[in-house]
């Protein structure tokens, strides 16, 4: 009986084992087509910081301390300024603004305005690091210039990490592209680090293999005190 049920194990354990490494190594979707690109497309300089609604702006009218101060745009983005009433901010870069008040200043309130406008908090530039990482999150990007730099601030690949199978998704004038790495490639130097870029989406591929063989050795004491596997898929 004991035989009975240690050979039944093992025929279990190698069709787990089998079914795990011949699992397809990314998802390819029918809207997903392969490009002639050799490398992801660098990232434009990106829109242009637009001004937000209960954003706090510092608005500086030259030689008018009365029209100087602190503003707050209502929840539609709609800023109430002395002397010429609403502006509608939503949408508009921070110089966008400054036209807007200086139009509306100019001639009837001031010969020639002179109006800066300055976010008093602009937004730090970010990328998101999922996956098979230690500290999967949301990082700032100047401090993750690189694939290997931005995978080290997450802490670093996990147990269970595929480092072939290091996806990027970048957006460039509105298409979006996927970058394929191998990172321990990157690590022994055979391939450059490529760059990244704010808004940037990296996601660290799964080993199922990996965890199946971890699962598989807290039984392995159970059986025999030697286990020898045979990997017939690579």
């Amino acid at each position: 009986m004991k035989i009975q049920l240690k050979q039944l194990f093992i025929l279990a354990i190698s069709g787990a084992l089998l079914s795990a490494c011949a699992t397809a190594p990314i998802g390819m979707s029918s809207d997903i087509e392969l490009t002639t690109l050799e490398e992801l497309p660098a990232s434009t300089a990106g829109s242009p910081y637009q001004v937000r609604p209960l954003e706090t702006l510092e608005i500086a009218v030259f030689g008018s301390e009365l029209l100087s101060g602190t503003y707050l745009p209502d929840e539609q983005g709609r800023l109430n300024f002395p002397l010429i009433g609403q502006v509608e901010t939503e949408g508009l870069t921070p110089s966008g603004v400054e036209d807007v008040l200086e139009d509306k200043l100019r001639g009837q309130y001031i010969l020639n305005p002179q109006v800066t406008v300055r976010p008093t908090k602009l937004p730090e530039l970010t990328v998101s690091i999922g996956g098979e990482v230690k500290k999967p999150g949301t990082y700032t990007s100047s401090n993750s210039p690189t694939l290997l730099r931005a995978v080290y601030n997450a802490g670093g690949l996990s147990d269970y990490a595929k480092s072939q199978e290091v996806l990027v998704s970048r957006t460039v004038d509105g298409q979006k592209y996927i970058g394929v790495y191998n990172l321990t490639a990157i690590q022994r130097g055979n391939y450059p680090d490529p760059a990244i870029y704010p808004n940037d989406v990296i996601a660290v591929g799964d080993s199922p293999s990996k965890r199946f063989l971890q699962g598989l050795l807290a039984y392995v004491p159970l059986l025999t005190n030697t286990a020898v596997l045979i990997d017939r898929v690579r």
